[in-house]
């Protein structure tokens, strides 16, 4: 029986796709594909998503759509998060990618979002861990996950995204401002959970930021996620990569080996977002994970697949 699946992820910055041969908790690639397609970009609250953001998107999800017909995966998963979740105009969205491409898109909340970004990254590591505090930024939100034993214990998803912070702040001054003052609300918050962070935990950062910051540290010319998944980065260097961005007028940053076109404003809010995280929590190095949402959605059965022959 064929159980070969389509992934889709359809974030708030970019678009990706993984379709895989299962064989029980393991998968084997057969295609993987990713876009900028910034739909949170022009995001307004009475309007929702940007006509721009919405045709870029059905744009790409037509291009997955041909990928899964030509690579024939019998089923498909695709979620749509943050800045569909978000939009006013969401559910017109949904529709639209139904009819133009085919894809049934699902909007996930923050906490499917954690669990199952979970199961991805835990795929991937090349080592258990006890104790672990994964976060995943995104482009419209933050999701962070206290991990005991491989079993979550806490998840919070906050208004953090580097599309959101980029566009709605303006300044790295009033983008710290805004992360102190979530980062704070998200403490408290764990202070009433069962399990917080201590001495053993590691900090395992996924999503566009984390694997940017690896890439750039790597020097990489031709990004490579085999080198990326699993890369240890300490937060000096961190902060060495976010002081020599910070001067450089965005079209300047993509001289930087690693630094990928559509990431070039939005990776000083995503320095950022991680450069508080771990002084907050007190952690000096960061796990990186090219694992994620779009591989937990392969591995896990936690939301329906649908039959590909919807997808016409």
């Amino acid at each position: 029986m064929n159980d070969r699946i389509a992934a889709i992820d359809l974030g708030t910055n970019t678009a990706r796709l993984l379709i895989a041969d299962r064989n029980g908790g393991n998968f084997a690639p057969v295609c993987l594909e990713r876009e900028i397609v910034r739909m949170g970009g022009g995001f307004c609250r009475e309007r929702g998503l940007s006509e721009e953001a919405i045709q870029r998107g059905l744009s790409c999800l037509e291009r997955f759509s041909d990928l899964i017909r030509r690579h024939k995966a019998s089923h498909i998963r695709a979620v749509a998060t943050s800045a569909v979740r978000d939009a006013v105009n969401g559910g017109d969205f949904l529709q639209a990618a139904q009819r133009r491409a085919g894809i049934p898109l699902r909007v996930i909340d923050g906490i499917q979002e954690g669990r199952l970004t979970l199961a991805g990254v835990l795929a991937g590591l090349d080592r258990r861990h006890e104790h672990i505090l994964l976060f995943d930024v995104g482009g419209g939100s933050t999701e962070y996950t206290l991990v005991r034993n491989g079993e979550a214990c806490f998840i919070s998803s906050l208004p953090l995204g580097v599309v959101r912070l980029t566009e709605g702040k303006g300044t790295p001054e009033a983008m710290e401002r805004k992360i102190r003052k979530e980062l704070g609300a998200l403490m408290q918050e764990m202070k009433g959970s069962s399990c917080s962070v201590d001495r053993d935990t590691v900090l395992i950062g996924t999503a566009g930021t984390a694997t940017t910051l690896a890439a750039i540290n790597l020097r990489m010319e031709q990004y490579d996620y085999r080198l990326v998944n699993n890369y240890i980065i300490a937060q000096d260097e961190i902060q060495a990569i976010y002081r020599r961005l910070l001067p450089l007028a965005p079209d300047q940053r993509l001289g930087i080996p690693g630094l990928e076109r559509g990431r070039e404003d939005l990776i000083i809010a995503g320095s950022l977002i991680t450069l508080h995280t771990m002084e907050m929590f007190g952690i000096g190095s960061m796990k990186v994970s090219d694992y994620g949402l779009l591989e937990g959605l392969v591995v896990t059965d936690e939301l329906p697949a649908d039959p590909v022959n919807s997808v016409d």
